[in-house]
């Protein structure tokens, strides 16, 4: 008779673990999405295709081309070729009158290149419109500016000509009220512009500019008034003996071009007359 054991039978219990979760995992999901975006993409693709013209899938194309330049002029880089590439003379957007080696233009204006004439000219001009200014402004001992008058009188010269900015100062404004009638220190400074421009002939521009209103109004006449100002100074000038051919364009600018911070500000009340440079 064999001996029975107290011992418990050892169970050995194996779990089988499928990777990635079985058919619950996520890594096909991320597959089936790159797959649609993919099919987006295209049907996208196919459609601009069908929606747009040859020229204009050659100017998208144009576009994306790394080796096509935008437009005539050199993009200034510092390689081999100066920010050109070998195609551009042969590829380059034909759009606009640009300069290029192979086509360059009457004067060259494109890559801002000047004759020896035409920048002696040039300086020669600057050099008029500076002494302009020197006798407006009475740095040349020549002046007939009356202290009062030269107070509302500020000067530069710019590559559009040699401006000459007229604006108000508290107190003693350059117009009556909120109207086009002058006063009188600007009928005296009208007379002094003849006087002083007289020695040239260079063409004009005037400028009415306003300063901005506290209140907003349904029916705020800044462009008329302005333009009324610039009108009102031409014909100061004219009966001061302006010829009337001078008088190139006249603008009204409203009180969209402040000259300080405060748009509401005097000094904003101006007219501009530009002594035009006669080589542009």
């Amino acid at each position: 008779m064999s001996a029975q054991s107290n011992a418990a039978p050892v169970i050995i219990k194996r779990k089988k673990v499928v990777a990635g979760g079985g058919h619950h995992g996520g890594a096909w999901k991320v597959a089936y999405a790159d797959f649609v975006t993919a099919m987006m993409a295209f049907f996208l693709l196919m459609w601009l295709l069908n929606a747009t013209t040859e020229k204009q899938r050659k100017g998208i194309a144009d576009y994306f081309s790394p080796t096509i330049a935008v437009n005539r002029i050199s993009g200034g880089g510092t390689g081999a070729f100066g920010g050109d590439s070998i195609f551009s003379e042969q590829s380059l957007a034909r759009n606009g009158t640009g300069a290029t080696s192979a086509r360059p233009t009457e004067q060259n204006r494109a890559r801002g290149l000047q004759t020896p004439a035409e920048a002696a000219a040039e300086a020669a001009e600057t050099r008029m419109l500076e002494s302009v200014e020197q006798m407006l402004a009475g740095h040349s001992g020549e002046s007939s500016v009356a202290p009062d008058a030269l107070k509302h009188i500020v000067t530069r010269v710019t590559d559009e000509g040699l401006v000459i900015e007229l604006f108000d100062l508290p107190g003693a404004p350059l117009f009556q009220g909120t109207g086009a009638e002058p006063a009188d220190v600007l009928r005296d400074i009208a007379g002094i512009i003849v006087r002083v421009t007289g020695f040239v002939t260079n063409g004009m521009a005037i400028e009415g500019h306003l300063a901005a209103r506290p209140v907003v109004l349904n029916n705020a006449a800044v462009w008329e008034t302005s333009a009324s100002r610039a009108n009102a100074f031409r014909k100061l000038l004219m009966a001061e003996g302006l010829g009337r051919k001078r008088v190139s364009r006249m603008t009204g600018h409203a009180d969209r071009e402040p000259v300080v911070r405060n748009p509401m500000a005097p000094r904003n009340n101006r007219i501009e007359v530009v002594l035009l440079r006669e080589n542009r």
